[in-house]
Parts: C-alpha cells; structure tokens; sequence
C-alpha cells in the first residue's frame, strides 16, 4: 500500500462530474489497484475514488487514474508532504466471534445454561438429514435435541422438527423433546416452536463465554 498526504485537488470525469478544490488531503493506492483519496474525517468513507481494475498515470504534478469504461479521476498535486510505500501481505479476513459454531462449542461446554442436570451427549449428531447441534439428556435422563441459530427464525424450527421426528423413530432415543436456542429469536418463531412443543432459550454470548459485566449495568 502507498500512502501519500499531498496538498491537492482532484477532478473525476466520467457518467457525472465532481471536483474537489485543494486541501491536504490522505491519497490511498492499494495493491488492487485502486486508488481513493481521503479526508480526515469521514471515518472510513473516501471523498472520491476509482475501484479497480484501473490504471494509474503519473506525471510531475497530475496523477491520472482510468478505469475500464475510461473514466477519469485526474489528482492535480500542488505539495508533496509524505509518501511512503508497505507492504501488508495477504490479509487472512474478518474472523466473526459468535458464530454459530462457537455458540455451539461454549453451550456443550456449559450444558447446564439449559437447566441443572443437563449432561451433553455429543455435538454434530449424525443423523440422515444432517447432524443435530446438540444432543443432551435433561435431568430426568430425557434425550434432548438442541438446534442453535444466532437469530432464531422459523426455518430454524422447521429444522429442528424434521430432526425431532427422524430422532423419535429410534426407540433407542425416544422420546426426544426439543429446544430451540439463539441469541435473538423472532416471536414468529417463538409462537411456532411452542405450538410444536419446542423450548425456547435465548443465549447470551458474553455470558456463555464467563464476561457477562452484569454488575456493571444500569439496566
């Protein structure tokens, strides 16, 4: 990536025009290609910029960036004060924490957030449509389904009851009773899951993970 500050104006011309006048301003070209340019406010949000793919034409004084349809965004520079080059490598991407997966690795490894007594069976239990989430037994030695979402919809609890009836064929396993646990649950899908005999239970992913600050909240 190359940064330059340059005190500078900048003109794009293509299906409309617009004009910044000078100022210093932040001016970003990334490896892709693209160039944006930058003030400093705006958070993330550039005032201009060309994605790639496009080229970018340096002249003393004028950078002159075209895109594919022949756009223009032409970088007239009055003053340079910085301009440095680094390189960043492969950047791995946005791990998202609360994922549907760790929700489930934390709530196998705090059963109990179900109720005393729960104890888990396993996780991922295969069956011919697919591997339930969780499989548990409740205190009185039930077996319990459990499907997890981090927002509970009704797709979810259409999931979990196509689970249910294939896992109450097996006398091994039978009865099998549901519960239906997110994050965030939608009240159409509460209303269905308890029409359906599913339980319902809102997860709390601070809380799961032993962080939950409930002593330091107002409310």
């Amino acid at each position: 990536m190359r940064l330059v500050i340059a005190r500078c104006s900048v003109d794009y011309i293509g299906r409309l025009t617009a004009h910044l006048p000078p100022a210093t301003r932040l001016l970003l070209v990334k490896s892709d290609g693209s160039v944006s340019i930058h003030a400093d406010d705006r958070a993330y949000k550039p005032l201009n910029w060309m994605s790639p793919p496009c080229r970018l034409e340096e002249q003393p004084g004028v950078w002159t960036v075209i895109n594919k349809a022949g756009e223009e965004l032409r970088i007239t520079i009055d003053e340079v004060l910085h301009d440095s080059s680094h390189e960043l490598g492969v950047d791995p991407g946005l791990v998202k924490d609360g994922v549907e997966a760790d929700l489930q690795r934390l709530l196998a490894e705090h059963i109990t957030t179900l109720g005393e007594g729960y104890t888990l069976v396993r996780r991922e239990y295969p069956t011919a449509i697919g591997p339930v989430d969780i499989l548990c037994k409740d205190a009185a030695g039930g077996t319990v389904a459990v499907e997890i979402k981090r927002r509970g919809e009704i797709d979810g609890v259409e999931q979990l009851t196509r689970y249910l009836e294939l896992l109450n064929r097996d006398p091994l396993l039978a009865p099998v009773s549901g519960v239906f646990a997110a994050q965030q649950i939608k009240p159409q899908a509460s209303v269905l899951a308890l029409d359906r005999g599913i339980r319902c239970v809102t997860l709390n992913y601070d809380a799961l993970r032993g962080i939950d600050d409930s002593d330091g909240k107002l409310f």
